[in-house]
């Protein structure tokens, strides 16, 4: 009985290192297959980080290598194509040059590279606060809130703008009571229309900006907002006009009576006034005897 157990357990044992042997020379198999090779080709990427309007030069590109397999539309493989271009967009180090952050060849270089046809640039001195202290950087997109006077209902703010993408955030020196102090400019992309309605908005008024997310470019079209309801100043209730009644007319004075004496015959004739309305006794005489 010993020696069957014996032998059951030996040919278990043997079972057991042939499939871990099988295992074994199956992975080293596998580990020792040559992998396929990737193919490789060159472009150009930004050899180190580029603002927007950047004319690109030799010395602003470098040549990485990239898989064959996953093309990006757009790519150049040789720098000399993207020289003499301006950017209009920013690009980080080591980031692909592609044909769609590139002005046109004829566009020059500077901020006017970066306006597409048909809009324009503009810009408006604010305060760090309107800039919503520094987090207004190019590439952000905000809304234009314009606090001015209401003839009406005094102070009021209505959102101008909505959804408009800041193309340069920069300072500038201006002579303030006599001194020199930075003043921050925010350049927005604007369509010519609302180029006309920020000018307005920053020239009668104070032009305020807030942040928004860059994917959200929802329309809201929030209503304005009136000073009175911020500061809890109700309205004068409206002056009640009543009509004026109808003057009650005078009655007319009532008739007379006239006694007359004729002989022995006494009567006494009663005579309408003037002023009675037609129909009424017309001085017919009433006779008493």
């Amino acid at each position: 009985m010993n020696r069957n157990r014996m032998l059951a357990g030996l040919a278990f044992a043997v079972f057991c290192a042939l499939l871990l042997s099988i295992f074994v020379f199956r992975e080293f198999k596998q580990a020792s297959a040559p992998r396929p090779v990737v193919q490789m080709r060159q472009i150009v990427v930004a050899a180190g980080p580029l603002p927007l309007g950047t004319r690109l030069e030799a010395k602003d590109l470098r040549i990485m290598p990239w898989p064959e397999n996953a093309p990006v539309e757009g790519m150049f493989a040789r720098p000399e194509d993207c020289e003499n271009r301006a950017l209009i967009t920013s690009v980080a180090q080591n980031e692909p040059i592609l044909q769609g952050k590139l002005a046109p060849k004829e566009a020059g270089a500077g901020l006017a590279a970066t306006i597409p046809e048909g809009m324009r640039a503009l810009s408006a001195a604010v305060n760090d606060v309107v800039a919503v202290a520094g987090f207004v950087t190019p590439g952000a997109m905000v809304d234009v809130l314009a606090t001015g006077a209401s003839r009406d209902n005094g102070g009021i703010t209505r959102t101008v703008l909505e959804n408009v993408r800041v193309l340069a955030a920069n300072q500038r020196v201006e002579s303030r009571n006599g001194r020199p102090e930075n003043v921050a400019v925010i350049t927005l992309l604007v369509t010519p229309a609302d180029a006309a309605k920020l000018a307005m908005a920053s020239n009668a008024g104070k032009i305020q900006l807030a942040l928004r997310n860059t994917i959200d470019s929802q329309t809201v079209s929030p209503p304005p907002v009136l000073q009175a309801s911020i500061f809890g100043v109700d309205a004068p209730p409206p002056v009640e006009r009543h009509a004026s009644a109808a003057p009650k007319p005078v009655p007319p004075p009532p008739g007379y009576d006239v006694e007359v004496i004729s002989g022995g015959k006494r009567e006494t004739k009663t005579f309408q006034n003037p002023a009675q309305a037609t129909g009424e006794s017309n001085g017919q005489p009433t006779q008493n005897h």
